[in-house]
């Protein structure tokens, strides 16, 4: 197998099957990462005297030739070839002769994967950030839309107070918001390079490093190279931190939205094509892209401690243990990006029920601390007004004061103060999103 460790002797077949494992697919996802890594490597060493200015073209030239093959599909990892880093060698080597075995001087695998994969994850943050951007804004509109229609609100899954479907909407809107934040101090710390950095210990070149930083386009170098070779697992942790923060948002909702489906609460409802049967009931609309999605979001949720655990006992320095990290975090990356899209795309079919209220009286006991309160209004001290309505409860006379529960409007209650379901500040909400999304 191509590797470039190989002093001249070859592992065994079994060594560097367990080695490698799933390493070689999912190295396809660095391919452009590592010749962007590579073009800004090759003009520092340009730079400082270790090619020459007619190398440098040759390199460039070449190696713009293998990103166009990446960005048009076929680029492929040969059959004996290790890794993402020997392959693009390889093929440099092939074009350009002795040429193309100048490129690794001054780096090391290590500081190569470090930069390859930090700079794959920026760019993963980015997409992330945008997908849910879509879904705030799909999340607000339905907030503004729905903004009178109440909803009954639960505590301990009990029948509380009044809602509005305005709020519910608002409150994950909301939700993402601080969601992105988290985004934001995943990319900050991934945001910094370690090239130069060799195998955690620097290197007897006079590299400038200040360069490569500018040329990726990093907002500082990773400064102490044991520092740097520490980033590895710290980066892919940060990520999965603020992956979680976004799925638990996501897995919430799609709860809210199992439960509301239900007929035993009728809230919403989407068409046949979007939801599955029984096999045996005929009557079912099962939430199958819901609960899916539940799932998932709790599967990345466990993320961040896998990668935690993978790389808690470990001395500083590369081990490579750390190459199991991309098993677990790209494929969370992309449930994760499938789990936004099918919300945004779900949240386009969802059908509010616009008379919850009607013909429950049920309904009706979501109406006491509004009683409450308007007696208290009325004069009457609050524990007065707290025990007259309990009692009224108790004896099955309540009836709330300023009309049927099933004609009232959530404008109609008079909550006035910031995030109740009369001052839904959606456009102060969105102006945080705008702060939230300039990075």
């Amino acid at each position: 197998m191509a590797t470039l460790w190989n002093k001249g002797t070859e592992a065994d077949s079994r060594v560097e099957g367990f080695t490698v494992g799933n390493d070689r697919v999912l190295d396809l996802r660095l391919a452009r990462y590592d010749v962007q890594g590579s073009l800004a490597h090759i003009r520092m060493l340009e730079s400082i005297g270790l090619l020459s200015r007619d190398e440098l073209d040759s390199l460039s030239a070449a190696l713009k030739e293998i990103e166009g093959d990446i960005e048009r599909g076929s680029f492929v990892l040969e059959d004996d070839v290790e890794d993402i880093h020997s392959q693009v060698e390889l093929l440099l080597t092939r074009r350009l002769g002795e040429v193309g075995k100048k490129i690794h001087s001054g780096r090391s695998r290590n500081d190569q994967v470090l930069v390859d994969v930090k700079l794959f994850l920026r760019d993963e943050l980015l997409r992330v950030r945008a997908e849910v951007k879509a879904l705030f804004e799909r999340l607000q509109e339905l907030s503004e839309r729905h903004k009178d229609i109440l909803l009954p609100g639960y505590t301990h899954g009990q029948l509380a107070m009044p809602s509005s479907f305005g709020l519910w909407f608002g409150a994950y809107a909301e939700a993402l918001v601080s969601d992105v934040f988290m985004l934001h101090g995943a990319y900050r710390a991934v945001n910094s390079n370690p090239l130069g950095s060799a195998a955690g210990y620097g290197n007897s070149f006079p590299l400038d490093r200040e360069m490569t930083t500018r040329l990726l386009g990093f907002e500082a170098p990773d400064y102490n190279s044991v520092a740097a070779a520490l980033g590895r697992g710290r980066a892919e942790r940060c990520v999965a931190s603020a992956l979680g923060s976004v799925a638990l948002t996501l897995n919430k909702f799609a709860s809210d939205c199992c439960m509301y489906m239900s007929p035993n609460y009728g809230f919403i409802s989407f068409p046949d094509s979007l939801t599955t049967g029984s096999s045996i009931m005929p009557h079912k609309k099962n939430p199958d892209v819901w609960e899916v999605m539940r799932a998932r979001c709790n599967r990345i949720l466990s993320v961040e401690n896998e990668i935690s655990m993978m790389c808690s006992n470990m001395p500083h320095g590369y081990h490579r243990d750390f190459q199991l990290l991309k098993e677990v975090l790209f494929p969370a990356l992309e449930s994760m990006h499938e789990c936004l899209d099918m919300a945004v795309f779900m949240l386009g079919s969802i059908k509010v029920n616009e008379s919850i209220l009607s013909g429950n009286p049920m309904y009706d006991y979501m109406f006491t601390v509004e009683e409450v309160n308007a007696r208290v209004l009325a004069g009457v001290p609050f524990r007065d007004a707290y025990r007259q309505v309990g009692e009224e409860v108790n004896a099955g006379k309540f009836s709330y004061s300023r009309g049927s529960a099933a004609s009232l409007k959530a404008s109609d209650l008079g909550h006035s103060h910031i995030g109740s379901i009369g001052m839904l500040c959606n456009a102060r909400i969105a102006e945080r999103m705008a702060s939230a999304m300039d990075w």
